[in-house]
C-alpha cells in the first residue's frame, strides 16, 4: 500500500426595485379607494339605522394592520438586499483564498490539504483518491491523530500525476474491515465569488459552486 503521498499539514487556517415600487404604489391606491368607499357608505347609510361607528373603527383598522405588514416586508425585502450585497462585496477579497468543502479539488503538483473524518469505531483509515473518471488512482494509508493531511499527488513510483480534477474518500476500517467511507473536505482555491439572487456562491478550482454559508474554514492559498 502507498504511503508516500500522503503527510500531515500545516494547521493554521486561514427583490427588484421595480416590485417595490409597484407594491407601494398599490397600497398608496388601494387605501384611498378604500376611503372613497367608506365615504360613499357613511353618505348612503340608513339614516334610521346607521352602521355602528365601532364597524367603521374595525374597518379602518383592518386594512391599516394590511398596509403596516406589507410596509413591514418591504423594509425586511431591502434590509436582506444591503445585508447581501454587503456580504458579497466582503467576501471579494476570499478569490485567490481556500475554502473547506466536499468537493473535487483541481491538482496542478502542488499539495492539497484534506481534513479527513473517519468512522466510530475505526481503528485505522486510508484516503481513496480518484480521478475525473472516477477512476480510482491511489489509496494511501492515513495517520488518524492528524487532524490535517497534505496529498502531494506522487505516484508509487515518485513521479508527480497529471494535472487534473481529483476527488478524496475516507475509507475507515476496524479489525481489518472497512465499516464507512464518506467524503473528504479538502481546501479548495476559490476563483469566483458570485451573487445569485440572495445567496452568494463560490466557484472552486474545479468549476464546483457552493453556497458561501457552506464554508466552514477557510485560509491562505498557499498550501503547505
Amino acid at each position: 500500500m502507498e504511503t508516500s503521498s500522503v503527510s500531515p499539514a500545516n494547521t493554521t487556517s486561514a427583490s427588484s426595485g421595480g416590485s417595490e415600487a409597484s407594491e407601494s404604489a398599490v397600497i398608496s391606491s388601494d387605501f384611498e379607494t378604500f376611503l372613497k368607499m367608506l365615504t360613499t357608505q357613511m353618505q348612503n347609510q340608513d339614516p334610521l339605522n346607521p352602521v355602528d361607528s365601532a364597524d367603521y373603527a374595525t374597518q379602518l383598522a383592518t386594512f391599516s394592520s394590511v398596509e403596516q405588514q406589507v410596509q413591514t416586508n418591504d423594509i425586511l425585502r431591502e434590509l436582506t438586499g444591503k445585508l447581501t450585497g454587503s456580504a458579497f462585496q466582503s467576501m471579494a477579497n476570499w478569490i485567490g483564498k481556500e475554502a473547506l468543502a466536499e468537493a473535487p479539488v483541481y491538482y496542478a503538483g502542488q499539495a492539497i490539504v484534506l481534513r479527513p473524518e473517519y468512522s466510530t469505531g475505526a481503528d485505522r483509515a486510508t484516503l481513496v483518491v480518484s480521478d475525473s473518471n472516477g477512476t480510482e488512482v491511489q489509496q494511501l494509508e492515513l495517520d488518524m491523530s492528524q487532524p490535517l493531511v497534505a496529498w502531494t499527488g506522487i505516484d508509487e513510483n515518485g513521479q508527480p500525476l497529471p494535472a487534473g480534477t481529483y476527488s478524496f474518500e475516507v475509507a475507515s476500517h476496524s479489525g481489518g474491515t472497512e465499516i464507512g467511507r464518506q467524503a473528504a473536505k479538502a481546501y479548495n482555491p476559490i476563483v469566483e465569488v458570485r451573487q445569485d439572487g440572495d445567496i452568494v456562491k463560490l466557484t472552486l478550482s474545479d468549476g464546483t459552486e457552493v453556497d458561501a454559508t457552506d464554508i466552514t474554514a477557510l485560509r491562505s492559498g498557499v498550501s503547505s
